[in-house]
């Protein structure tokens, strides 16, 4: 707790004290009436800050970059507007099991208790439907309404979002901001360990993995999305270590596992991935898979091909093998006991060969009379990226490309596959930026992204220069939307945007934050651009434009494309 707190304080302070404690220093949001008087208190934690986007959708997406990079996140709204403008980021948040704590400022319990006719209500004296609204895509939701017990409901709602990485919803009136809790409250630290395991069922779940182990002569990991969210990295790490099974990442878990790993074997994206790839998970006789989300662009349209039913699943909440569920049994708890006991199970086994198809960065030509395509473009930016870095990448385009690309050590990916609103990356850079500015300010962070997502949410960009972040954003300019062009209408109006001129689009948002604009076309000009030393320090605000052929695009994305395509034409 901070020194020399008076003995009460405002239940607004007592909120962000104990945010900052959960490691939170950057609050996002647009502030509103109904808030005002909470984003007061902001100012009285030391250390703390206030980001102020340029609207609730922006800040959403910005709370769900910094709570991937920092493990938890809050996002402040007013009643109504701002709250209802934030939900497609708080849908994207929790389908992606990132942890997020939506705090709302609601009208006071008395204009409630008369049902007044108040602005940003529907006029028909309904005061809960917006928490209605938000509940389905909440993990638990609350409006406060006693102030004896107002502490401890906020302090189990940001509980929750921070353990089991989803969203939570606190509805706050406005007379609660001023009145006084206690500050010795704040001297216990919220319990944040998972809870244990029933001991008999975990029991089960590891012995039968180690029986199908022993048994296996051709294993593999396959980390997902959730071996990132639910901090089993390292647990992970060390399984591989010990087992030297072949482990490969899907595209929501890419940066799961050190890509410069020796038993890295790939991306899996069932029939999307590289002959070799697809051949090694799919004749393996065990599938170990921790943290599985198994949607259609996570999956090639759910074309896993597995040759063996031995599939063991960990997942936060639950494990799985074969076709047995075990309901409440975490993979925390799991991964370590199996740290713990695999070793002398796998002492025979053979490591198999791992495919070489990941290394295909290595060897591409630095000819500057070399072809410029997207799929060289993606292995290219590989030996661009460094250690340390924060990358974004876009739905669309980006998402499919950046699978090629070649990750350094402690690389962090971060991108939408499963949710997939297009813009999201903008604000999300934004919220890993002012995340990795809090942690270490040499960390850089890049951004790819599309010309016609950038126009959804480009106003964050303005964000990003008020707080000095120097940013990478790259803008891939193919003339549209070319994933949607691939899927269906490749020459239809409704995949067209208006061409905007980005080479002023820094100058418009960066007031007198240091910036450069640049753009590139060919080999020759990204080989120079990427072989300059100066452009590789994050030293200022950066945009890059990089000129497509509006057909031209990775080569699995053609692919999913037309899949998608056949998969929406097909008759029911």
């Amino acid at each position: 707790m901070p020194q020399n707190l008076p003995s009460e304080i405002p239940l607004g302070r007592f909120i962000f004290e104990r945010l900052h404690q959960l490691g939170i220093d950057t609050i996002f949001g647009v502030p509103g009436d109904f808030n005002l008087a909470l984003l007061d208190h902001v100012y009285e934690v030391e250390g703390l800050r206030w980001a102020g986007n340029a609207n609730e959708l922006n800040a959403a997406y910005a709370a769900d970059g910094y709570s991937r990079i920092k493990g938890i996140s809050c996002l402040v709204t007013t009643f109504g507007v701002g709250e209802l403008s934030a939900l497609n980021g708080i849908a994207g948040a929790y389908a992606e099991h990132v942890g997020l704590i939506h705090i709302v400022g609601v009208p006071s319990i008395a204009a409630t208790q008369k049902q007044l006719l108040l602005h940003h209500t529907l006029g028909n004296g309904n005061f809960t439907v917006f928490r209605e609204m938000s509940e389905n895509i909440s993990l638990t939701s609350t409006v406060l309404s006693d102030l004896a017990t107002a502490p401890s409901e906020l302090d189990r709602c940001f509980k929750a979002a921070v353990i089991h990485k989803r969203p939570v919803y606190i509805g706050i009136p406005t007379n609660f901001f001023e009145d006084g809790v206690a500050s010795s409250l704040l001297d216990t630290p919220l319990d944040l360990a998972p809870k244990p395991n029933d001991e008999e069922a975990e029991d089960e779940v590891v012995d039968t993995i180690l029986e199908m182990v022993g048994k296996s002569k051709n294993p593999v990991w396959l980390l997902d999305a959730c071996c990132t969210r639910h901090d089993v990295k390292e647990e992970a790490k060390q399984l591989v270590d010990i087992t030297q099974f072949p482990v490969f990442v899907t595209p929501m878990g890419k940066s799961s596992i050190e890509e410069d790993h020796p038993r890295f074997g790939g991306v899996y994206v069932g029939t999307l991935s590289n002959p070799d790839v697809k051949k090694a998970v799919e004749s393996a006789d065990l599938v170990l898979s921790i943290g599985a989300l198994l949607s259609d662009f996570n999956t090639g349209s759910f074309s896993y091909s597995y040759q063996t039913k031995n599939v063991v699943e960990f997942h936060s909440d639950y494990c799985k093998i074969k076709q047995a569920t075990f309901q409440g049994v975490q993979m925390k708890h799991v991964l370590a006991r199996l740290i713990a006991s695999i070793k002398p199970v796998v002492k025979s086994y053979t490591p198999a060969v791992v495919p070489t198809s990941p290394q295909a960065w290595k060897t591409i030509s630095h000819d500057p009379s070399t072809k410029f395509t997207q799929q060289w473009l993606w292995l290219r930016i590989s030996s661009f990226l460094k250690e340390g870095d924060i990358v974004l990448s876009e739905t669309g385009t980006s998402a499919f490309g950046i699978i090629s690309s070649h990750f350094p050590k402690n690389t962090v990916g971060i991108s939408q596959v499963l949710w997939g609103s297009i813009g999201y990356t903008v604000g999300a850079t934004l919220g890993a930026a002012m995340a990795a500015q809090e942690i270490d300010p040499s960390k850089r962070v890049i951004l790819f992204i599309g010309d016609g997502s950038l126009q959804l949410t480009v106003q964050e960009i303005s964000t990003m220069a008020r707080w000095g972040l120097n940013t990478y954003l790259f803008v891939l300019n193919n003339n549209g939307y070319t994933i949607e062009r691939l899927i269906h209408g490749m020459t239809a109006q409704y995949n067209d945007i208006q061409i905007w001129d980005h080479h002023k689009m820094l100058p418009l948002f960066s007031g007198n934050h240091d910036y450069e604009n640049l753009k590139v076309g060919t080999v020759a000009e990204v080989e120079e651009l990427f072989n300059d030393a100066e452009f590789n320090k994050p030293s200022k605000l950066r945009m890059i434009e990089i000129m497509l052929d509006e057909k031209d695009a990775p080569d699995n994305l053609v692919k999913q494309a037309e899949i998608t395509a056949k998969t929406n034409a097909a008759q029911n």
